[in-house]
């Protein structure tokens, strides 16, 4: 099998095609047209197929293996696997979920709130710096988030809660203060040790 240009009338396109023998000749057959040959360029397809098919051969991980592929949308996802695993174990996904029911955001606070504090992690520095940041990090469900959500959902964990002692202001607790609470209590079993 190889990719092929095909002209289709005015047009060129890309193809994968196979090469088999029938009656003693050989004969292409096309198995998939991938489009215009422009199309393809512009939007990575075979940078894609590449990539994807190079993890089932070995020889071409011996030939590459040192250099880094020349892919232009290509993301980071290391930490963001590793972190999204962290995230989900302590009850942070869900217990934001549940403190979020009700409210209506235009946009989803939890993962804006989870793509901040992966940035503060991995790299200090403002909502601003996060925008740019994220851009090279593939972190699911953050593709409609912008700066303003990022501002939001920050925002709102430092937003008083109701429960404002007016003779201690010191004391005065916030959304995230019951964040942290929540997640306590969800590591404590009916013994009221922690697990």
């Amino acid at each position: 099998m190889f990719f092929r240009k095909k002209k289709v009338g005015p047009y060129e396109y890309v193809v994968l095609v196979e090469n088999k023998w029938i009656d003693g000749k050989v004969r292409q057959r096309t198995l998939l047209n991938l489009g215009r040959v422009a199309d393809v360029l512009e939007n990575g397809t075979i940078d894609s197929l590449l990539v994807s098919g190079a993890k089932f051969s070995k020889e071409l991980a011996i030939l590459k293996a040192g250099e880094e592929l020349p892919l232009e949308n290509k993301k980071i996802i290391g930490p963001v696997l590793v972190f999204e695993k962290l995230w989900r174990e302590t009850g942070i996904r869900e217990t934001l979920e549940a403190m979020l029911r009700g409210r209506r955001f235009e946009f989803d606070v939890e993962r804006a709130v989870f793509t901040t504090v992966l940035h503060r992690l991995m790299k200090s520095g403002a909502d601003l710096a996060c925008d740019a940041w994220r851009e090279d990090y593939r972190i699911e469900g953050t593709d409609d988030l912008r700066l303003h959500h990022l501002y939001r959902a920050m925002e709102w964990l430092g937003e008083p809660m109701s429960e404002w002692n007016e003779e201690d202001p010191l004391a005065e607790r916030r959304i995230h203060h019951r964040l942290e609470e929540m997640l306590f209590l969800n590591r404590r079993d009916l013994s009221g040790l922690e697990k």
